[in-house]
């Protein structure tokens, strides 16, 4: 059964910076196509896929984060990580992984606010 652990997250200012970690059990983790997917805090906000890197290791972001945030991950680990740099208010939310499918069991996620 695959489990994910995301933690990292936190409050910080506009211009701020985080980094978040998932751990991943139960799975092949090299054989993956990780995702960092974010839930807005308003009232119909869909879950947004903000970053992954497939397996071969090619970066993809939304147009929302590129140049702000870096997705990586460790083998070894088993952990992907996403660096958030120029934090913005808009990047308020819910931060989960999972597979670039979605077919995994989500996580609890780890929350990020950006506020003033």
């Amino acid at each position: 059964q695959v489990q994910l652990v995301e933690s990292g997250g936190g409050t910080v200012q506009p211009g701020g910076s985080l980094r978040l970690s998932c751990t991943a059990s139960g799975v092949i983790f090299a054989s993956v196509t990780w995702g960092w997917y974010r839930q807005g805090e308003h009232p119909g906000d869909q879950r947004e896929l903000v970053a992954h890197v497939t397996s071969g290791g090619t970066l993809n972001y939304a147009d929302s984060v590129k140049g702000r945030f870096t997705i990586s991950r460790n083998y070894a680990q088993k952990t992907v990580f996403l660096q958030m740099n120029d934090l913005k208010p808009e990047d308020t939310g819910v931060y989960y992984c999972n597979s670039v499918y979605g077919n995994f069991a989500w996580g609890q996620g780890t929350q990020v606010t950006v506020s003033s």
